[in-house]
């Protein structure tokens, strides 16, 4: 039998239903296509996973780069902080897809086959169940890429060794995009926000990922772990879009920390 997560936070974290979803989305990347840049496409990036009120905007800066361009991209490797459960490690999802008002996907159970033998890799139900850090990425990629499929990973305690490692058995060429879906600080007062966001997305950008802890980002093994492995492949970091709560749709009194990056290959060996 068809093992099935269904979509856990739609109506809550972005609409419910698929036309609403649609345009929504739509939206989101026509508004950031208007200020994206042409260059090449991305092997990773870093997006945001905050209601899509909140932060679906800074995440649109990423993915309005893919679209239209990105047929090459056949498997999306998604690695998000789990905020439900604690988990030991990486947890696969034991899932055969996912799906949202959108439809479903496919989880790619070759992929997931490739990295079981690695004892910081585990199966949980339940640490998916309820995950909205993978789940709110979703849409968005079934808006920009065609067929594809997905390796959804909840990350919880783990070392960015051990995150790299991961990411460098499922590494792959063009056919494989690197999802690191976190947000950045959390309630801090505006400004104070700003000043340790900025700090956060300049140590990103020299791939030096000792300053990210979990308090500068909520999935900093994941971003460490992607450091890692940019600085193993040369890959060069971007600033798209840098903003928090207090710059989309909340107050400033405590906010959260939004930011879109991408990873580009070099263009010469």
């Amino acid at each position: 039998m068809s093992r099935v997560r269904p979509a856990a936070v739609s109506g809550s974290f972005y609409p419910g239903e698929r036309v609403a979803l649609v345009r929504m989305v739509d939206h989101l990347l026509s508004e950031a296509a208007a200020s994206a840049g042409g260059g090449p496409l991305p092997k990773a990036i870093i997006v945001p996973h905050a209601g899509y009120v909140y932060s679906g905007a800074v995440a649109a800066s990423a993915y309005a780069g893919l679209r239209g361009r990105s047929a090459g991209i056949k498997r999306v490797i998604l690695l998000g902080p789990a905020h439900r459960l604690p988990v030991r490690g990486l947890a696969l999802p034991g899932a055969e897809r996912f799906t949202t008002p959108l439809g479903a996907i496919d989880v790619d159970q070759d992929a997931a086959s490739a990295i079981m033998h690695l004892p910081q890799v585990t199966v949980s139900e339940p640490a998916h169940a309820r995950e909205h850090s993978l789940e709110v990425q979703l849409p968005f990629l079934q808006q920009v890429l065609k067929a594809f499929r997905i390796l959804p990973l909840a990350v919880g305690a783990v070392t960015p060794s051990e995150v790299a490692e991961v990411i460098e058995i499922l590494w792959g060429g063009p056919e494989t995009l690197i999802v690191v879906s976190t947000d950045l600080s959390h309630y801090l007062p505006y400004e104070a926000a700003r000043e340790t966001d900025g700090r956060t997305v300049e140590a990103i950008l020299a791939l030096d990922g000792e300053p990210v802890g979990d308090a500068e980002a909520c999935g900093s093994a994941s971003v460490r772990g992607l450091i890692l492995a940019a600085r193993t492949h040369r890959l060069r970091p971007q600033l798209l879009d840098l903003r928090n709560s207090g710059d989309t749709a909340g107050g400033r009194g405590e906010v959260v920390g939004y930011a879109a990056m991408a990873f580009e290959e070099p263009l010469h060996d």
